[in-house]
């Protein structure tokens, strides 16, 4: 008897359908992701060093910053000069 891999999977994705919501949701998600690792890319920075660059709200850099924390694309770095904030950077 051979088992077919992703039956289950398949079979609920036929049934259920994602909202319009959830996909615009997803795509402003790994737009704003995008962007905060580009602009780690360049060098470490702080949460608001990101919002400036950005030109976002600070409530929404620290959301999406911490999902990226969360998830092991950014992590901390040194806290700055003024012993204040914590910098940010990509995951190695």
């Amino acid at each position: 008897m051979e088992i077919e891999k992703g039956k289950t999977f398949k079979i609920l994705k036929e049934k259920r359908e994602v909202s319009l919501e959830a996909k615009d949701n997803l795509k402003q998600f790994s737009r704003i992701k995008k962007s905060i690792l580009d602009a780690l890319k360049e060098s470490d920075l702080t949460i608001e060093q990101i919002t400036q660059k950005l030109d976002l709200p600070k409530y929404e850099v620290v959301f999406y910053l911490m999902s990226l924390v969360k998830y092991g694309f950014v992590q901390t770095g040194e806290v700055d000069d003024m012993d204040e904030y914590f910098t940010y950077k990509i995951k190695k």
